[in-house]
């Protein structure tokens, strides 16, 4: 089997916040993949092209444009428990779990990395035997289809390097059906049922609470009651 270190490790970066650094790196990227050749000519033609966009565009527009892709929407989240789970009380058993596996190999995630999330998961797969990784990410196929298809719906070179991905996994990227994407803004919303007892937004953290302060009428303070 071939060697897939650097690919995988690529594929990450190529899935990261396009930030000054990333961006720096994008034409190395490329040519690391053509050396190991665990992709396709095809596929790692694709993969060039989005590297070149992401350092042609403007700076603001890249970052802006993966924001809204990956952070707006459920079906295009890189945090791949958010696909099983979602906000249930499953996803933190699953995520302790998830960092024992990368412990035991060595991997020790730093402060601010989410275990599920799509480019920790490659960054883990590449420390890994070819055979190992290929399974590891086989385990995973069904969420990476749907993501990908969620990323070819909406016609964004990004479903190349989830395509990519699957095919590292030993799978075929075939689009499946996927449901009408909700905003995360609007699905994490204080239901209905809470909106007369409480003010708009009230239950959104960081916001101001408004206070209300009611004056007593004089036969009200004599008799104890507020109105």
């Amino acid at each position: 089997m071939k060697t897939q270190r650097h690919t995988l490790r690529a594929l990450a970066l190529l899935l990261g916040y396009p930030d000054a650094k990333a961006r720096a790196l994008m034409p190395r990227l490329a040519d690391a993949m053509d050396a190991e050749a665990a992709l396709s000519p095809a596929r790692r033609k694709e993969l060039r092209a989005l590297a070149r966009a992401l350092v042609s565009i403007d700076p603001i527009e890249a970052e802006t444009q993966f924001v809204e892709l990956f952070d707006r929407g459920r079906s295009t989240s890189l945090h791949l428990f958010e696909h099983v789970h979602g906000d249930s009380r499953e996803r933190g058993p699953a995520m302790i779990d998830l960092i024992q596996t990368y412990e035991k190999s060595g991997l020790l995630l730093g402060p601010h990395e989410a275990p599920d999330h799509l480019c920790v998961l490659l960054e883990f797969a590449s420390t890994q035997p070819p055979a190992t990784a290929r399974a590891f990410l086989g385990e995973m196929a069904h969420i990476l289809s749907s993501i990908f298809s969620a990323l070819r719906k909406r016609e964004s070179a990004y479903a190349s390097v989830l395509a990519a991905v699957i095919e590292l996994a030993g799978h075929k990227a075939e689009a499946v059906a996927v449901a009408e994407d909700q905003p995360i803004d609007e699905s994490w919303a204080e239901p209905i049922v809470f909106d007369g007892c409480s003010t708009k937004g009230q239950a959104r953290p960081g916001d101001a609470q408004p206070i209300h302060i009611v004056r007593k009428t004089a036969a009200a303070a004599a008799s104890g009651a507020s109105v």
